[in-house]
């Protein structure tokens, strides 16, 4: 009688270790957006704004240096992304718009 109790809780303890543990690997990783703006020096702006392979590399790289798995997604920001949508504001050229690239877990 003993052992069986003995049994019963020390299963309930590991139950009870592993099912949040469980829980908590099928949350959805976390995302993180940085903008790097075109003119960084670094002379990746054009591989990152074209996308293909090159791109694809790149940004994986920014994201592993920044702690993260990979990279969700890359590309030219959308000027509300970085100005805060001003109506009057004029226009910016593609070539100066910042590069966004977005990381995950």
């Amino acid at each position: 009688m003993r052992r069986t109790l003995a049994v019963l809780s020390a299963l309930g303890v590991l139950v009870s270790v592993a099912v949040p543990a469980l829980a908590a690997s099928q949350t959805p990783g976390v995302e993180k957006t940085f903008l790097i703006p075109s003119s960084d020096g670094y002379g990746v702006a054009e591989c990152l704004a074209t996308g293909g392979e090159c791109g694809q590399v790149v940004a994986d790289a920014w994201c592993e240096s920044q702690g993260y798995a990979k990279s969700a997604s890359y590309g030219i920001a959308a000027q509300d992304e970085y100005t805060g949508a001003i109506e009057a504001a004029p226009a910016v050229k593609t070539s100066d718009r910042p590069i966004r690239i977005t990381c995950r877990d």
